[in-house]
């Protein structure tokens, strides 16, 4: 099997090293001439950062972040709010770092090399023909159409792959126009975090960026000008009240932000991931993660078909099961920044006399950032993952804690391997299955998974089948579908 994967953003380069750590043959071809050096995708959320840690494409992203430790809003030099996202408001390994996009990108295409991957740069899907169990792809500037299993389009907003497709993708603009630059500057600004100034006439944002004096502004803007750059200085003084001399900007580019969501994530052998299913609003910083999630949830789907362990309606769960993550996502930014720009006298009394008072209290403030982290990421209710709703009442009545279910994350745990070393799961994770229990015994009926599943023990007195996402697929105990069952929503034979 082939996969054929049009777009080498991170969500393309995250799809091509989960596939070929399983030994998937892939073909990853983009339209640019080369990689991009500046990008409009600031965040890695804690759950992108833990998949990219799964495909072992971290790398020292960490160490050359910068950690957000805070979120602030400003009137003036009044600050209205702020958040403190240091202070153990998410719960995990992994902070929220403030880091370009052309670095994940750089990292992810450092471990696509290490697994014998290329990027075919300056090659763009120009057609596609769906055909027995495959697509014939024609690709610009080589001679004979090629022919793939499956053709992924991860090509972004304007995506050839949805567009040859003919999969809508229907939405609205939010924001007609932004400025947007990465500048260097001398701010009275505390560095640690983001700091946002809502204004009458627009928004005003501050990010901090590795190096010592590197900032991103974001603003909205109704107007050209002949000089982008100083009309970014005349709105961060009339907005912030901030005056600084502007040096040359690193990368200066001007943005309509809008909400669109794919109508669907599959049409036979063509499956579109990351931005070109899905874009929305970039506060939050949830589009690259979001995009991440979605190659990560599709590479494990098609490593079992490829494997013959499963059949190919298999990827009908994955449009089941990330769907309604990307509508989540549009819904959230779309109110953040509806709320953020208060373009009408009823937001900016929802924001100044609701939200902001709201906000400043503690529990609010983690609720917030726990759902902006994605950690709470769950697909109970979804085809992999049916609710059982009388064993829930059953077990309240008894009353016990439902715990973990089946489609939750299974947090990063301490593991014990068969030669009594002990490791981390999501390092053992590495794309397969996990067996976790009280010891190593193996029932027979894993078998059915081949050598895509091994075993870890540690103190638990169930057994848990965790899937290579760290998903939470079968759990035995507490009145739940059998195992075989489980298996059989897979297509496992």
């Amino acid at each position: 099997m082939t996969v054929l994967i049009a777009g080498a953003g991170p969500t393309g380069l995250a799809l091509a090293c989960g596939l070929l750590r399983r030994d998937v043959p892939v073909r990853l071809v983009d339209a640019a001439d080369g990689p991009a050096v500046t990008s409009r995708a600031l965040g890695v959320q804690p759950r992108g950062a833990e998949v990219l840690d799964r495909l072992d494409a971290l790398g020292d992203l960490p160490e050359r972040g910068i950690r957000s430790m805070s979120m602030s809003m400003h009137a003036g030099d009044r600050d209205l709010l702020r958040v403190r996202v240091g202070e153990a408001v998410v719960r995990g390994r992994y902070p929220i770092l403030l880091v370009s996009q052309a670095e994940v990108e750089a990292t992810l295409r450092r471990r696509l090399a290490d697994l014998g991957g290329t990027v075919e740069w300056g090659t763009a899907v120009t057609d596609a023909t769906q055909c027995s169990g495959g697509v014939e792809v024609t690709l610009d500037g080589v001679a004979q159409p090629v022919r793939a299993d499956w053709l992924v389009g991860c090509d972004g907003a304007h995506s050839a792959v949805r567009k040859l497709a003919n999969i809508d993708f229907p939405g609205v603009p939010l924001i007609e126009r932004f400025l947007l630059a990465d500048v260097h500057a001398d701010l009275p600004l505390d560095r640690s975090g983001t700091h946002l100034w809502p204004h009458r006439d627009g928004l005003m944002a501050v990010f901090p960026l590795p190096g010592d004096d590197l900032w991103r502004f974001i603003a909205t803007t109704s107007s050209e000008a002949d000089d982008a750059l100083d009309q970014l200085s005349g709105l961060l003084t009339s907005r912030t009240g901030i005056r600084a001399e502007l040096g040359e900007p690193e990368w200066l580019s001007t943005f309509r932000i809008q909400r669109r969501l794919a109508e669907h994530y599959r049409r036979g052998r063509i499956v579109l991931a990351g931005d070109a299913a899905h874009i929305h609003s970039p506060f939050g910083g949830q589009g690259l993660n979001t995009g991440i999630g979605d190659a990560e949830n599709l590479a494990w789907k098609l490593v079992l078909i490829e494997r013959g362990i499963a059949g190919e309606t298999l990827v009908d769960t994955y449009a089941a099961e990330r769907r309604p993550i990307a509508a989540e996502v549009l819904g959230s930014t779309t109110l953040t920044t509806t709320i953020l720009l208060g373009s009408t006298f009823a937001t900016r009394l929802l924001r100044d006399r609701i939200v902001l008072p709201v906000m400043r209290r503690p529990i609010a403030q983690r609720r917030l950032l726990a759902a902006a982290s994605q950690l709470g990421v769950s697909y109970r209710g979804g085809p992999l993952a049916p609710a059982n709703r009388l064993d829930l009442l059953r077990a309240a009545r008894r009353g016990e804690m439902p715990g973990i279910r089946p489609g939750d994350r299974v947090p990063d745990l301490k593991c014990v391997l068969p030669d009594g070393s002990t490791t981390m799961l999501y390092r053992q994770l590495a794309g397969r299955w996990v067996l976790l229990g009280p010891d190593h015994t193996r029932p027979p009926a894993f078998s059915r998974l081949g050598t895509e599943i091994h075993t870890l023990a540690t103190d638990v007195r169930e057994r848990y089948l965790i899937r290579p996402d760290a998903h939470l697929a079968w759990r035995s105990g507490r009145g739940g579908i059998s195992l075989d069952a489980s298996l059989d929503l897979l297509a496992v034979p």
